[in-house]
């Protein structure tokens, strides 16, 4: 029985490097990913089912300590091998309490060789799966513990390996995206491409071109035959977000590559098949639209053979503090080595609010609180729209003596009882706190 070779992530700053190691690993066929930064790494491993990581250390802004920390924390089972010049790191890497391999150069290729069989798994007969099981914190880029989530990983696990087309709704921010990329790249197709296209990001006269592709002289400007996006994505999955805003036209012919399993060029007479699995996407009421005729309902029934349903982040608040976590090493990476912390009266701040622009709006809170901070996080650095936001709505309403009494409770509550910070929310001193409360 064939067993396929592993995929193997290859990470240094230095090209030549890379290419060498390529070259080898390819001579003994494995599936091989580059990347000259941890931040590449990072984006790699959230994607696609790695087997191995060869990593060097001495990198310029996050270095390789970084990337096997993060590794060790967020795939335990994921072995490691490390390549420096440096003989005397290892000790160093003892501190980072993971087994790791290392390989000191320079190095022949039978030394790699070596270094990998004693790295890999002893039998090719161990499954991806065992090495890369969801981790208890979400699921590739998914991230979340909460129940809805785990709802979602389980209709993924149903499609994953199949091409069943699949519709996702959900409102903006909350990560659509994400589901359609763990689809993919969780599943058996995942060295096809995946090909992500926001129609309402593409002027609606440029849209059909764009996903079908054109001939030569179908209209002003087109100068030469040119493929579309299904073409790109032939043997792996596209991502249609925001189907609503296409047009009429765009949908007939999309039916047509459901039913068909055909592309028809725009100008073209002569179709051409493709093997493409259909995710889309959408936050508008596709029904609404069905009703007022400018959405058709066969193509909604097609799109719609697997739904899922993205919770709004106030659905799933127990999931803020592992988004926070992720946030907070994304940006700590991307402004080079700022990895800070949060304090928990700031942590609670955001548990209590109610994420209008869901998870993009937590992250851009994050970004901005990484930057005006120094070490630490606190309520301070997070902006007033969430401070004099906390939710009344499933409360009576009362007396205004009795809405300030139950306000100031709250924020000292979110403060966890520190009066300084709560009299900083509030916009008064200490002293008023003390006599509100003994009021």
């Amino acid at each position: 029985m064939q067993f396929q070779k592993e995929n193997i992530l290859v990470v240094d700053d230095d090209i030549n490097i890379l290419e060498l190691l390529q070259r080898h690993l390819k001579s003994w066929d494995y599936h091989t990913y580059k990347a000259v930064s941890v931040k590449e790494a990072v984006a790699i491993l959230r994607d696609t089912s790695v087997d191995l990581l060869i990593t060097d250390l001495k990198m310029p802004e996050v270095d390789g300590f970084e990337l096997l920390k993060f590794v060790s924390e967020h795939y335990p089972k994921l072995p490691k091998l490390v390549v420096t010049g440096y003989p005397s790191i290892q000790d160093s890497l003892v501190a980072i309490k993971s087994k790791v391999v290392y390989l000191t150069k320079p190095f022949t290729k039978d030394e790699l060789k070596a270094a990998i069989d004693s790295t890999l798994p002893k039998s090719n007969t161990v499954k991806k799966a065992q090495i890369h099981q969801p981790n208890k914190e979400g699921y590739g880029e998914i991230i979340g513990v909460s129940e809805k989530i785990d709802k979602v990983i389980q209709i993924i696990e149903r499609v994953k390996d199949n091409k069943a087309t699949v519709f996702i709704n959900g409102e903006s921010g909350t990560g659509k995206e994400l589901v359609a990329r763990a689809i993919h790249y969780q599943g058996k197709f995942s060295r096809a491409p995946f090909i992500s296209v926001n129609c309402g990001g593409i002027p609606e006269n440029l849209l059909e071109a764009e996903l079908f592709g054109y001939v030569k002289g179908a209209f002003t400007g087109a100068d030469t035959n040119r493929n579309g996006y299904f073409q790109a994505a032939n043997g792996g999955t596209i991502f249609l977000d925001e189907i609503g805003n296409a047009s009429l036209a765009v949908q007939s012919r999309l039916l047509r590559v459901l039913q068909e399993k055909e592309v028809l060029k725009v100008g073209s007479q002569k179709a051409e098949k493709v093997d493409v699995r259909i995710i889309a996407a959408t936050n508008s009421d596709l029904k609404d639209m069905i009703i007022k005729q400018i959405f058709r309902e066969d193509l909604y029934y097609r799109l719609t053979v697997v739904e899922i349903n993205v919770a709004p982040l106030k659905d799933r608040k127990e999931d803020i503090p592992l988004l926070v976590d992720k946030f907070l090493f994304k940006y700590g990476v991307e402004y080079k080595d700022r990895f800070v912390k949060i304090t928990s009266e700031a942590s609670n701040l955001l548990q209590r609010y109610d994420w209008p622009g869901n998870i993009r709006e937590l992250e851009n809170v994050i970004q901005r609180a990484v930057i005006m901070c120094d070490k630490v996080i606190e309520i301070e650095h997070l902006p007033n729209s969430l401070k004099f936001n906390i939710d009344f709505s499933n409360e009576k309403l009362l007396p205004l003596k009795e809405m300030e009494k139950q306000y100031i409770l709250k924020v000292l509550n979110a403060t966890n009882n520190n009066k300084t910070k709560a009299a900083e929310i509030l916009g008064i001193d200490r002293k008023t706190i003390r006599q509100k409360l003994s009021e």
